[in-house]
């Protein structure tokens, strides 16, 4: 076989092996565009919310040491003063002993001191002494006195440190974490255990500072817990934090859940209602929806391809709320009319 007629082999060769990627990225996009429906609360808006405890403490030791008792575990109810852990306190019981024996051997100083002072006087007025010998035992007798305030105050220091090996619960409620186990060295700022008041819960969300101008009237706020199916609700106390975040031009705003919620914990997933101002709000309260097999997820960002008015796929970026059926609704990001591709993978190769 001639040396040309080998060169045209393995050149249509290569152009069969380049034809479907030639193919994929000539291939018409299919496109669709993006819907509004009707069916949503008017003049609002949804955000991405978690449930916190209103009480959540993490409670640590005072002191280091060793951990020789540990009466607790993850969801333990506890009550106010209970006992949660204990640090080995032996040499904290040594010195409080050895101040108290201090006090003890002052105070019989003192008595001797007293009951010395008490003689002086009576030969001072006999004229048996002098002045400055009255005046030297009294000098003495108030710096014994002196010296028992002292050590009665380092004794109870001593007594004071020796609660510190003792964790109490702070109140009632139920333990969340406990990170460490029996033997572990406690040290000054560790957490030992973690714990919260289930009877006091609130939602908290950040908001847009463009959406903080709808929130003049709290009542029209509602919010919803997915995983419980309860529709939605009117939280108890609405309150807006003062501070914008500077980073991401967000306030929080926390609503406190209304008693009678059972199954709800510190870290769930909520979605808060927001009513919008007037300027803000979309027409008729219409709310926006893609299919779902549109949306392109990469790491922590979601987007869609949109074509431009050139026909160019462009990826941009959007924030998405919850399904409808095969639809997933778009909270920002795009507009009624955009038009959407449906397959992602082909539009990425599209050049």
């Amino acid at each position: 076989m001639s040396p040309q007629r080998l060169a045209a082999i393995a050149v249509l060769s290569s152009l069969l092996a380049c034809a479907p990627a030639w193919a994929a990225e000539n291939r018409p996009l299919v496109t669709v565009e993006v819907q509004a429906s009707g069916t949503g609360a008017a003049d609002s808006i949804s955000l991405d919310a978690v449930v916190e405890a209103v009480r959540q403490t993490t409670l640590s030791a005072q002191v280091p040491g060793a951990i020789v008792s540990l009466r607790v575990k993850a969801g333990d109810s506890v009550k106010a003063g209970q006992e949660l852990l204990r640090i080995d306190a032996r040499s904290a019981s040594q010195n409080a002993a050895a101040s108290d024996a201090q006090v003890q051997a002052a105070q019989s100083a003192l008595n001797v001191a007293s009951k010395d002072y008490e003689r002086q006087k009576q030969l001072f007025q006999k004229q048996y002494i002098s002045q400055s010998a009255l005046d030297r035992a009294q000098a003495q007798w108030q710096a014994t006195q002196a010296q028992v305030r002292a050590l009665q105050a380092q004794a109870g220091v001593a007594r004071t440190q020796s609660g510190f090996f003792v964790v109490n619960a702070p109140y009632a409620g139920v333990v969340s974490e406990v990170p460490v186990t029996l033997g572990d060295m406690a040290m000054p700022g560790r957490a030992l255990v973690t714990m919260h008041d289930p009877s006091e819960l609130r939602v908290t969300a950040a908001v847009p500072q463009s959406a903080l101008a709808g929130l003049g009237d709290t009542r029209a706020v509602r919010f919803e817990l997915p995983g419980l199916a309860t529709g939605l609700l009117q939280p108890a106390r609405v309150q807006v934090l003062p501070v914008v975040d500077a980073a991401t031009h967000t306030a929080q705003v926390r609503l406190d859940l209304p008693a009678g919620i059972k199954g709800v914990a510190p870290g769930a997933f909520a979605r808060v209602w927001l009513p919008l101002a007037s300027d803000q709000a979309t027409p008729k309260g219409q709310r926006l929806f893609v299919p779902a097999r549109a949306a392109v997820r990469r790491s922590e960002m979601t987007g869609l391809y949109v074509v431009n008015p050139e026909g160019l796929a462009l990826l941009r970026q959007v924030r998405l709320g919850g399904m409808k059926g095969d639809q997933v609704e778009v909270l920002s990001g795009v507009s009624p009319g955009d038009k959407v591709v449906l397959d992602p993978q082909t539009a990425a190769r599209v050049r």
